[in-house]
């Protein structure tokens, strides 16, 4: 009874984690502590390879080096079941020293992101690069508000399975904090 029962279950066991793979990112892997994709107070572009998304955002604040920060990024493969990417574009910039919220056009989620920094303002300006794929991205959408918390924490944002994509986000300015 028992050899019958495994040849039942083992199947179904092997199914389920040959899928577990689809829902469930492993640990990112944003090289050393040292690999930023930019130095304060300079622009950077960062894009991820095609057919991939962003799905982590991780940032340290300076004030002393002019209020900026130091930005990494991870990529994963967008889920099978949105298919193929069909195009790729950049958003309009979104300028420093202003509140702005941005999301990607035409269902599109954030694969890459460019940005300069402006010290006359002590800020940067930024534009997101998104890929919109052949079958529609869900639109059950909300703002995470917790990352960070405060405009000097820094910040380690990971999104833990497929069925979560980064379509846009936020900022708020303030020239007393700068």
């Amino acid at each position: 009874m028992d050899l019958a029962l495994l040849c039942v279950f083992l199947p179904l066991v092997t199914v389920a984690w040959g899928q577990y793979g689809d829902y469930y990112y492993g640990p990112y892997n944003y090289g050393d502590n040292d690999e930023w994709v930019n130095v304060y107070r300079q622009g950077f572009n960062f894009q991820c390879p095609h057919g991939q998304v962003i799905v982590a955002v991780r940032s340290v604040f300076s004030k002393k080096e002019g209020s900026d920060r130091l930005w990494n990024y991870a990529c994963m493969p967008a889920a099978q079941s949105l298919g193929e990417p069909t195009e790729c574009w950049w958003e309009e910039i979104n300028r420093a020293g202003t509140e702005w919220y941005q999301t990607c056009s035409n269902n599109g989620l954030v694969a890459g992101f460019q940005s300069q920094y402006f010290p006359s303002v002590l800020d940067r300006e930024w534009q997101f690069y998104c890929c919109r794929y052949s079958r529609r991205c869900p639109y059950s959408c909300w703002l995470t508000s917790e990352y960070p918390g405060h405009y000097g924490e820094d910040m380690d944002m990971m999104m833990y399975s497929y069925d979560h994509y980064i379509r846009g986000a936020t900022t708020t300015f303030s020239a007393v904090d700068r």
